[in-house]
């Protein structure tokens, strides 16, 4: 099937065509079409799949007729994180250059008075993330009591992030007769209650199952060794040596690392930089303008390596990506199968590399569970060793990796041994030593099994201790004052 066949409009395909694209993919060929008809759609896709076109090119020609207000935007694209927020104001560019449509981008780290100036002037389009949508809004220089269409993008991933609260109120602040356009990469209960709140009799479309990696990315386990000392950080030390064994000797173009902690990111983007490597990092806690300088230097092949938390693991685009390493086992099987969705893309061959320590057994036996298939071992016999077979990893093992160790605390024993040592030398009691009876060995089997505690010894002052029960203290019964007469 051709765009043409899709119903669109001459100016969008002239759009389309500039771009390079001439034949839609699964999620774009079904859902286009349904977006015309005015229904609401809930797709479910893996990342890749083209979902950002499947609702942009409709939405550009929904919106070619008409104008917006002054502060009340016409539609809405919610997206989690900036990155995918700034990609999706990028494709309406590409894709709406023939339209004179006005759009407006809502996001945290840039300047709020240039962003209340396009909403002044009137946005088509509204592409933003929750909390910068929420902070304008309650002061006062947003209105969604115009909103048409509503878009949430990478609904599980709003979950994930904790931005559901938000959206339910943003969504309560829009007209009820809307259209209203959800995509998930999975299809959860959570996602499915609130698919089931948000939309009204929806068109369900499901590509493909979010378990399924793509087939033109190659998959590979790299076992990490075991290190010889026990100090703190000496897993992550052997990690950082078999990285780089790795990156030497693959032919990697450029490439996306993951680790799972925004510490762990700035870390390795030092002991990469340390080694020789050209490399970035990008995560949460970078500048708005030093997350966009990354990406832009990445795409353009001036630095090799992006070493990123999970920020990167969905929806961004970038199409000459040759290796993906997972320097740490994602917790959540379902992120795997992202993050190495960021290589072989637009049919392109990608290869992807795990590192797997001792304590990534029980995520590892996750992700093969999800996929559905065993991962191939990497490097045997070569100067990485390969990872042992996941049948291996036995359930006592697992459980006694998920319990953490007890720490020493001040129980009971502790305070007794430190009341012990504030005793004088007087009132410490030696220890009894029980001496095996040889008329009775019986007893003294059983008194050797299971010892005594010897009793503190009584000394002639002490008396036992009488309650206030029946007793009543000889001084409360004395008259108070004898000596004086009332």
């Amino acid at each position: 099937m051709e765009f043409s066949e899709l119903g669109l409009s001459e100016l969008v395909l002239r759009a389309v065509g500039d771009a390079g694209y001439t034949k839609p993919t699964p999620i774009q060929e079904q859902a286009i079409p349904v977006v015309l008809m005015g229904r609401d759609v809930m797709g479910v896709a893996q990342t890749g799949t083209g979902k950002t076109a499947s609702f942009t090119l409709p939405m550009i020609e929904i919106l070619a007729s008409g104008r917006a207000k002054a502060r009340m935007p016409r539609s809405v694209i919610l997206e989690p994180t900036r990155e995918l927020a700034a990609q999706v104001a990028s494709n309406f560019e590409t894709y709406g250059k023939h339209h004179a449509l006005n759009k407006a981008l809502l996001i945290g780290g840039e300047s709020m008075g240039d962003q209340i100036r396009v909403l002044d002037r009137g946005a088509d389009v509204l592409i933003a993330t929750p909390g910068r949508l929420l902070d304008l809004f309650e002061r006062g220089h947003l209105l969604l009591s115009d909103v048409k269409i509503l878009v949430i993008d990478e609904a599980d991933r709003m979950l994930d992030m904790g931005f559901i609260p938000d959206v339910e109120r943003i969504v309560s602040l829009m007209p009820r007769m809307r259209q209203t356009l959800f995509f998930s990469a999975t299809m959860g209960p959570e996602i499915r209650r609130l698919a089931d709140a948000f939309l009204i009799n929806p068109r369900e479309i499901t590509v493909s199952s979010s378990a399924t990696p793509a087939e033109t990315v190659e998959q590979f386990l790299v076992k990490v060794p075991a290190p010889k000392d026990n100090r703190p950080g000496s897993v992550q030390k052997e990690k950082r040596a078999v990285l780089r064994t790795l990156i030497r000797d693959e032919e990697v173009r450029t490439a996306l690392i993951f680790c799972n902690r925004k510490r762990d990111v700035g870390v390795l983007h030092r002991s990469l930089t340390r080694h020789g490597f050209g490399a970035v990092q990008l995560h949460g806690d970078l500048a708005q303008s030093e997350r966009t300088e990354t990406l832009a230097a990445f795409r353009e092949g001036g630095v090799q390596l992006l070493v990123c938390s999970d920020v990167a693991a969905r929806g961004l685009d970038i199409t000459n990506v040759s290796h993906v390493f997972n320097f740490d086992v994602p917790a959540h099987a379902e992120d795997y199968v992202h993050r190495i969705g960021r290589t072989g893309r637009a049919g392109r061959q990608g290869r992807a590399f795990t590192l797997v320590s001792e304590e990534d057994r029980r995520y590892l036996a996750s992700i093969i569970r999800l996929i559905g298939r065993e991962i191939p071992r990497y490097g045997e016999g070569a100067s990485v060793a390969a990872v042992a077979s996941v049948e291996t990893v036995e359930a006592p093992q697992i459980q006694a990796q998920d319990e953490p160790k007890r720490p020493r605390g001040r129980g009971r024993r502790d305070r007794r041994d430190r009341g012990a040592e504030r005793r004088s030398p007087a009132e410490r009691q030696p220890t009894v030593e029980v001496q095996p009876d040889l008329a009775a060995p019986e007893v003294a089997v059983e008194a050797e099994a299971a010892p005594q505690r010897p009793r503190r010894r009584e000394e002639p002052h002490e008396k036992a201790v009488v309650g206030l029960g029946d007793h009543v203290p000889a001084f409360l019964l004395r008259e108070p004052f004898p000596d004086k007469r009332r």
